[in-house]
């Protein structure tokens, strides 16, 4: 691998960012997310290899592999997502602003920094013969078309490095997995006034399956179980005949995951005739920090020998693909894109000054021995 000892152009990171959020990208918004890709594909031209845009049930993604593929020695992967959570004509309110070191604008903070700090630090590593880039287009909506493509690209690697955004400043070596499902409730129809006795309520057998599964949450182990967005009925002089509610998981451990799962599917109705039907399961498994504890002691050294801030670690309840490539058991260090905050939030902004920061260290990290290390 050609190594450098040339710094982060700021003005063109700033220009690239610009660029990049002035793309609009909701997820799998093909219009959007294209010309992005053309950005990134050219940016890392004589940095990584060829540049491939895999397109999965009508959703595009990028994948630029390695340059030279050794099978002697294991890629590292560098991944992000270019989708945000905000709607076609949010740039029109909020439009892209630098000011004073800070950067706002949709999606400036989760997560198109973090995908300027991957290139920047893929030009000081002068061109990593043994790097591939992946950036999926439906990460927020829980990479449903790109699942399968980000383990088929970690499958074979040493180390996952994700661009997303840090918790005030430090990295992220444990994430919550993530369960999603949707109970549908079956009753019977009848009019409320004539003869409510002749139907099976939907809503009330409902109401029963919340309580049921509000109670499968485990606070000890930091394991919730919230049911979301739900429904019933047609009319309000008929007893309604059909209902239904989403459920939200999240656990540390897959374990937990597990248990929940069980629960659920032996919730039985309570009501004489009426039936439950249980959809989904394990969206994401967790990312344990036995994953990311070598990671983090490497940069956490090159982080003293770069002379940065000392590097914290933070547990977060929220998902990331990072998620899928440690529950493949392949080392995997999260939040390592620039410092900001207010992810999903319409204040979110980034540091502008951090961004050459994180450049630096992951690219230590993409050369580091110690970034060859598993963790069994």
């Amino acid at each position: 691998m050609t190594t450098t000892s040339h710094d982060v152009d700021a003005a063109r990171s700033l220009r690239r960012l610009r660029q990049l959020v002035e793309l609009e990208t909701p997820s799998g918004h093909v219009p959007g997310l294209d010309p992005l890709y053309e950005l990134l594909a050219s940016w890392s031209s004589g940095l990584l290899g060829r540049a491939e845009r895999v397109v999965s049930d009508g959703v595009p993604h990028l994948y630029v592999h390695e340059r030279v593929p050794d099978p002697a020695r294991p890629p590292v992967l560098l991944l992000g997502h270019a989708d945000t959570v905000w709607p076609l004509g949010t740039l029109a309110e909020r439009p892209f602003t630098a000011v004073d070191g800070r950067a706002t604008g949709p999606g400036v903070f989760d997560m198109k920094a973090g995908l300027v700090t991957a290139l920047d630090a893929l030009e000081l590593t002068g061109g990593a013969d043994d790097v591939r880039m992946l950036v999926t287009g439906d990460e927020e909506r829980g990479s449903l078309t790109s699942r399968a493509l980000v383990e088929a690209a970690a499958a074979d690697c040493r180390a996952v490095l994700v661009l997303e955004p840090g918790q005030d400043g430090a990295l992220k070596t444990a994430r919550k997995g993530v369960a999603l499902y949707r109970l549908a409730v079956r009753g019977r129809a009848a009019h409320a006034g004539l003869e409510p006795e002749s139907g099976v309520n939907a809503l009330v057998e409902l109401a029963h399956q919340v309580l049921a599964i509000d109670g499968l949450g485990d606070t000890g182990r930091g394991t919730t179980v919230t049911p979301t967005v739900g429904a019933a009925g047609t009319t309000t002089n008929t007893v309604p005949e059909s209902a239904h509610v989403e459920i939200d998981v999240r656990a540390w451990e897959r374990r937990e995951l597990e248990r929940v799962e069980r629960a659920l599917n032996a919730l039985c109705a309570r009501l004489p005739e009426a039936r439950v039907e249980l959809a989904g399961g394990i969206n994401r498994p967790p990312l344990e920090r036995d994953m990311s504890v070598h990671l983090l002691s490497a940069a956490r050294r090159l982080a003293r020998e770069q002379g940065l801030a000392a590097l914290g670690e933070a547990r977060v309840g929220g998902a990331s693909d990072g998620n899928f490539t440690a529950g493949l058991g392949i080392p995997t260090l999260d939040g390592l894109g620039p410092a900001g905050a207010g992810a999903h939030a319409r204040h979110e902004w980034v540091d502008l000054r951090s961004l050459p920061e994180r450049a630096r260290l992951v690219a230590g990290l993409i050369r580091a021995p110690a970034v060859t290390a598993t963790t069994g």
